[in-house]
């Protein structure tokens, strides 16, 4: 207890931190969101970068088994939020894809990096970086598709727009995306066999070693600006699937399933317990409905996932 006593509570400290800078005013809300920009767009994608190029990769073991486990994860707990918003609760298609998102997606690259390095080490740093790099194409195919049909379907657009522009404005929030920017460079990196040179070893590790802080002042900051309003009993719901529900299934896969080397079985247990992020608010804008949903589901998730993620903690350690 000791032990988890000393993961989780720096890392929510820091995230306590932020949020009491942005609550006492002494930095506003536009200054919040252009330091979650910068870490966005900078600090993570260094870090994955020099992790992917140059992490080591246990013998035997694919890449592609992690992903399966987690896409398995993602979109089983996607599908059931999405079902529950709209079956259970009555809202419109719009609101559905907002539920699923926040009942499938957690705040992997804010939250997931600096809490896995913390509780487990570097040796965390490769699973959790291909985690988030290789969701977010995912979560961009997903989301713009089921946008287009949840417009439809409310009578928001009278048809769809082509599979064809879809995939393009896909493809290209995927290529311009800082992270998998990183990623990819990364890649490259490794594959090519290329030394790094001293003085750009030195940038690229002082940059890589400010993201976990920096990323969880940035929740912290953002979490200011969220609020619980309206009908808060989706969110509970949803929270209940984000935090609880889906890391037994990620746990139940690793241990019965498809075994997986301990730390990246843990990873994988402790991505799936993280929070919802704030990627759910942005889907919600960009319907104009489901902002309450959104953001009472972020908020609880963050609030509460202090408890949760210590349980997943020690349940992980005792099982993997």
């Amino acid at each position: 207890m000791d032990q988890i006593a000393t993961i989780v509570l720096p890392v929510f400290g820091i995230i306590g931190i932020g949020y009491l800078v942005a609550w006492s005013g002494l930095i506003s809300n536009e200054a919040g969101d252009a330091i979650a920009d910068f870490v966005f767009a900078v600090p993570i994608p260094v870090l994955i970068f020099r992790t992917i190029a140059t992490a080591e990769i246990p013998d035997g073991f694919t890449p592609i088994l992690l992903m399966s486990v987690h896409m398995f994860n993602f979109l089983t707990v996607w599908t059931v939020g999405t079902l529950m918003v709209r079956r259970v609760f009555r809202r419109d298609a719009r609101a559905g894809v907002v539920g699923g998102i926040a009942a499938g997606y957690g705040n992997a690259f804010m939250l997931g990096i600096p809490l896995v390095i913390t509780a487990y080490g570097d040796a965390a740093l490769a699973p959790i970086s291909l985690l988030v790099s290789l969701q977010l194409p995912v979560l961009l195919a997903l989301s713009a598709l089921l946008i287009e049909r949840a417009m439809v379907v409310d009578g928001v657009t009278a048809a769809t727009v082509g599979t064809a522009k879809i995939a393009a404005n896909v493809a290209r929030n995927v290529v311009l995306n800082p992270i998998i920017i990183g990623a990819v460079a990364g890649l490259a990196w490794r594959f090519g066999g290329l030394e790094m040179p001293a003085p750009l070893e030195t940038i690229i590790d002082r940059l890589a070693d400010v993201a976990g802080t920096l990323a969880l002042l940035a929740l912290g900051l953002g979490l200011a600006k969220y609020g619980v309003s309206g009908n808060a009993r989706p969110a509970i719901a949803l929270s209940v699937l984000k935090l609880m529900v889906m890391p037994a299934i990620a746990l139940f896969v690793v241990v019965f399933l498809i075994p997986l080397p301990s730390i990246w079985a843990k990873v994988i247990v402790i991505a799936a317990a993280c929070p919802s992020g704030g990627n759910v608010y942005l889907v919600a804008s960009r319907f104009r409905t489901g902002q309450a949903l959104a953001s009472n589901t972020i908020v609880l998730t963050t609030a509460t996932s202090i408890i949760s993620i210590t349980f997943w903690l020690s349940v992980a350690e005792y099982c993997l």
